[in-house]
């Protein structure tokens, strides 16, 4: 059967149905996602009187950084940047390594009683965070991690989601590669590693991004366990900028804050996108 071609979709006979079903919902959905982002970043640089008027314009008529520098002055930006930055890099590493880790057992080695401990993880991802949030206080003041960036890590290393995501996808990896590496003498290390890592990066970017997004993001754990700016990260740090800055006029300036979040994470979905848009499309097609 010839597939459709693009003459077709817009011929006369199709040119209501293309429309209606494709290239509209998709207009809809740009306009939802992108026009508040677009609006965010350009309301960043605009003067006081440009956000705050009866006659609001897109781009900037008279572009300025001054609200990014009072960001600046008034939270110690480059230190919570740097706190959120080790925060998400040592806890989304380790979440990651963990999910890869304990997904490769639960479908590769025997381990006793794994249907159990998978049915623990399936548990775990119906279960909101906020449940365990006292006994994590209470356990990380004891241990000595309040307002310390160990005490933000410390309890979320563990992540269903990821290990629930890649137990299904190691699960639907062929065997063949597995036995013909056990006729090799290759032990589990190797297999992991050298198999089942390469072969599921998509999976894995997937993954990756995903809890990078949650550690960057993540508010209510570090607002509670943390006392000082010295080590808050970014999100808590913005907070504060809100509660100074309570009028009106701080529109541009919580612009500005917003931009600095939200900036670091297009910039790693960029980076992942290939890997992203390959997991999605794996397997659609046999």
């Amino acid at each position: 059967m010839r597939r459709g071609t693009w003459r077709d979709a817009f011929s006369r006979r199709n040119l209501a149905d293309t429309l209606l079903t494709g290239y509209l919902p998709i207009l809809i959905a740009l306009l939802i996602i992108v026009l508040p982002l677009a609006w965010m970043i350009s309301s960043s640089f605009k003067p006081v009187n440009e956000i705050v008027t009866l006659e609001p314009s897109f781009l900037p008529n008279d572009p300025t950084l001054s609200n990014y520098e009072t960001v600046d002055r008034r939270i110690p930006l480059l230190q919570v940047f740097q706190n959120s930055v080790i925060v998400t890099t040592v806890g989304s590493t380790i979440k990651v390594l963990l999910a890869i880790t304990t997904a490769y057992a639960l479908v590769f080695i025997r381990v006793p009683g794994a249907n159990i401990i998978f049915l623990g993880i399936l548990v775990a991802l119906m279960v909101p965070p906020e449940v365990s949030m006292l006994p994590n206080f209470m356990t990380i003041e004891a241990l000595g991690g309040r307002d310390t960036l160990w005490g933000i890590i410390l309890p979320g290393l563990g992540t269903a989601f990821g290990t629930f995501l890649l137990r299904q996808h190691f699960k639907s990896l062929p065997k063949e590669l597995f036995e013909a590496a056990d006729l090799d003498g290759a032990g589990h290390f190797r297999k992991l590693f050298q198999i089942a890592v390469p072969v599921s990066m998509p999976a894995i970017a997937t993954v990756t991004l995903v809890t990078v997004v949650n550690e960057w993001n993540s508010f209510l754990w570090p607002l509670i366990i943390t006392d000082t700016r010295e080590t808050m990260t970014l999100p808590v740090a913005l907070n504060q900028l809100r509660s100074v800055e309570d009028d009106v006029a701080s529109y541009g300036i919580l612009m500005a804050g917003a931009v600095l979040v939200i900036v670091p994470m297009l910039i790693i979905f960029a980076c992942l996108q290939r890997y992203i848009v390959a997991g999605l499309t794996q397997g659609a097609v046999k």
